[in-house]
């Protein structure tokens, strides 16, 4: 189908990221594996930085809570207080592994994969990916003065790695605003009204394109449009009444 932006008053498309911007699939086989493969000797040889150390004190603090809730997170050994601190930093990574194994969304998870991959895409071992529809999606909003924003579970920095380290370029530069967790969860209403005000555009004049049903219901209720992306790879989502899809190039 076709969404026309300017006649529905338009001024802003906020974009998901994997599903919508980038395949499922360069997330889950590429960035998730090698963030994993590489946490041991990131921690081992990082876990003393101001950064990390800030993100596993913050880290010790969820595994506490996850505890007390009784997951049943992997034992954090006494003495451990900020994890990682050791010369194995297993403390941390077993929580890390335990937290990957279910997806959390994380957000100092979050945070120190994107500093693993920083170091990737730096060492020529990553590259970021985005469907083929999106550098021209962009160029076209650029043209119209319709301003584009990334909202995605991912950190600022790892959306900033793989948008600036594509084979078509460093597409960073045509966004206005990369928004992450820091600003709320994804399916919480509240998180869309504080990228509204952010973005100084009232909400009906936003669109958030997204491929997870549950995230267009929370931009909706905050009064935002929304639009469903069905990307190949991407999950079945529930019975909707949304508007979908399949192109970037069917936002005009």
């Amino acid at each position: 189908m076709t969404v026309s932006l300017h006649e529905r008053g338009i001024r802003a498309v906020v974009l998901d990221v994997e599903g919508t911007t980038t395949p499922i699939a360069f997330v889950y086989q590429v960035l998730f594996p090698f963030a994993r493969q590489k946490l041991h000797a990131y921690l081992r040889e990082h876990g003393q930085s101001e950064a990390v150390r800030a993100v596993l004190v913050g880290l010790r603090e969820e595994w506490s809570l996850d505890a007390a809730q009784g997951h049943g997170p992997p034992p954090w050994p006494e003495g451990e207080q900020s994890g990682g601190q050791n010369d194995s930093g297993v403390p941390a990574a077993a929580y890390l592994e335990w937290l990957m194994d279910r997806d959390r969304k994380s957000p100092r998870l979050k945070a120190l994969q994107g500093m693993i991959w920083e170091g990737g895409y730096r060492a020529g071992q990553l590259q970021g990916e985005v469907f083929p529809d999106v550098p021209p999606a962009l160029a076209r909003l650029a043209a119209a003065s319709i301003d584009a924003a990334i909202y995605s579970s991912g950190s600022e920095l790892a959306q900033r790695l793989i948008f600036g380290h594509t084979a078509h370029g460093d597409l960073t530069t045509c966004f206005t605003r990369f928004f992450d967790t820091a600003v709320g969860p994804k399916l919480a209403s509240d998180s869309y009204r504080w990228i509204a005000d952010e973005l100084r555009r009232p909400p009906a004049g936003i669109l958030f394109v997204s491929d997870v049903v549950a995230e267009l219901n929370a931009a909706r209720e905050a009064g935002l449009q929304a639009v469903l992306c069905i990307r190949p790879g991407n999950k079945q989502q529930p019975s909707h009444a949304f508007e979908a899809v399949t192109s970037l190039d069917e936002l005009v």
